[in-house]
């Protein structure tokens, strides 16, 4: 499986009026694929939209992309509010969960690590010894390594009810002493996070 995210800033004002025409527009889109996630942000970046969809390979993805493009009303008409867009593809971390619909926010934490070249494996590795136990305090939503777009980058979604509950579990998380899964010095270059919101129509929130 692959996962491509795609993030849109939008110009200011605008966020309602897209998320409006994007979702009256999704039906049309769901003919081929269906929506994993669609988010906006509240703090970090402000002004962008993130959805994202799941293929089974990069041919499917091509498949549906081409022929979906093909029907009336698909893309949505939003381009006019877009200053930019970015796509990203990754591939799922063996313990990241299926990206299933789920009630778990409504609060998403986004961070997004690039490492050195040839640091994922080693950062799975750790992870995989010590995500059980973090999951026992919030939901994790993906666990993610790029493959196409911004090389070396691990992208981590947690969920929260609010912001109270994420700074709460993360401070209980860290009090085990087995959270978080150490990186050695020098192993993570950049470090940024956002929290988003869900849209009315995502699968996810």
């Amino acid at each position: 499986m692959i996962i491509e995210m795609r993030t849109y800033t939008l110009q200011p004002g605008t966020l309602a009026e897209v998320e409006k025409r994007f979702g009256e527009a999704l039906h049309i889109r769901e003919k081929y694929s269906k929506l994993a996630a669609f988010w906006h942000t509240e703090v970090g970046a402000l002004n962008q939209i993130i959805h994202v969809w799941t293929y089974d390979s990069f041919e499917q993805r091509a498949q549906v992309r081409s022929a979906s493009q093909k029907e009336a009303g698909w893309p949505p008409p939003i381009r006019e509010f877009c200053t930019t867009m970015q796509s990203e593809v990754f591939l799922p971390a063996p313990f990241s969960p299926p990206l299933t619909p789920r009630e778990i926010g409504p609060l998403f934490e986004i961070r997004q690590y690039t490492l050195t070249a040839g640091s994922i494996p080693g950062l799975i590795e750790r992870w995989s010894e010590k995500i059980e136990g973090r999951t026992k305090f919030s939901p994790l939503v993906g666990g993610w390594y790029s493959e196409f777009g911004a090389l070396n980058k691990w992208v981590h979604i947690w969920a929260y009810k609010d912001a109270n509950e994420r700074f709460a579990v993360r401070a209980a998380a860290a009090a085990t002493g087995q959270w978080p899964a150490r990186n050695p010095p020098g192993v993570v270059i950049k470090q940024e996070n956002s929290f988003v919101m869900p849209s009315s129509f995502s699968p996810i929130r």
